[in-house]
């Protein structure tokens, strides 16, 4: 894709806009202890965009747990976790923006790109509120209406069906492997915030080095 050609960006929310995957993470330890899972970075890392449920059944299979509930408990722990979670998402202010996000947006907005919020968070619009950005995007996909989470390109798809634009003219921006591959699924230009991310199209090590020139120099 050439620069030229993006006319709008479709952001994961979780690692790219806030760090409220510290929350998750914290909260996803509790439930781990609960049920007897070691907590490890490396479970902590690979449940980074995925769904909630999708979630429990990886730190129940970390454990060897995963057939030690019926669904209906399988539920009851997935709530106990939400609750946890949305408690701390009441701690979010517009500090937890993550570095150079509030200005990347401010830019979007001042040379007339459209955004929307590809996450799999059905907290997405709580937290969005909290950070006192929300009125930067068109709208969020509702993850409710998804039939498969990342890497699938669905959500990615959908986030450009918001901003009312073909894939083509789409950049999303992931700080997750399966995110990256549900963005490329989806024939958008993958940004990619990390430094793992090599089946991005663009990557960036941090937040705070995006911007439009720099995603322009990359793509020269």
């Amino acid at each position: 894709m050439k620069f030229e050609d993006i006319k709008g960006f479709a952001f994961d929310l979780d690692g790219v806009i806030a760090d409220s995957a510290r929350l998750h993470s914290k909260a996803w330890h509790q439930t781990a202890d609960t049920v007897g899972t070691t907590w490890t970075p490396e479970l902590a890392e690979n449940l980074k965009g995925v769904s909630r449920m999708d979630s429990l059944e990886m730190i129940l299979k970390a454990g060897g747990h995963e057939n030690e509930y019926t669904q209906a408990q399988k539920e009851e722990l997935a709530t106990a976790k939400n609750t946890q979670y949305l408690e701390l998402v009441k701690t979010l202010t517009p500090d937890d923006v993550l570095p150079g996000m509030k200005a990347f947006l401010d830019e979007l907005k001042a040379n007339g790109y459209k955004m929307s919020v590809a996450s799999a968070s059905k907290n997405a619009p709580t937290i969005l509120k909290q950070l006192k950005v929300m009125d930067y995007f068109e709208g969020i996909v509702d993850p409710a209406k998804l039939h498969a989470g990342k890497p699938d390109p669905e959500i990615f798809s959908l986030a450009a069906d918001v901003l009312g634009l073909a894939p083509a003219n789409v950049a999303g921006l992931e700080d997750s492997g399966a995110g990256i591959q549900s963005i490329n699924a989806a024939g958008e230009l993958s940004i990619g915030i990390g430094s793992e991310l090599s089946e991005a199209a663009v990557r960036f090590d941090r937040t705070d080095e995006v911007s439009l020139a720099a995603i322009k120099a990359k793509l020269a």
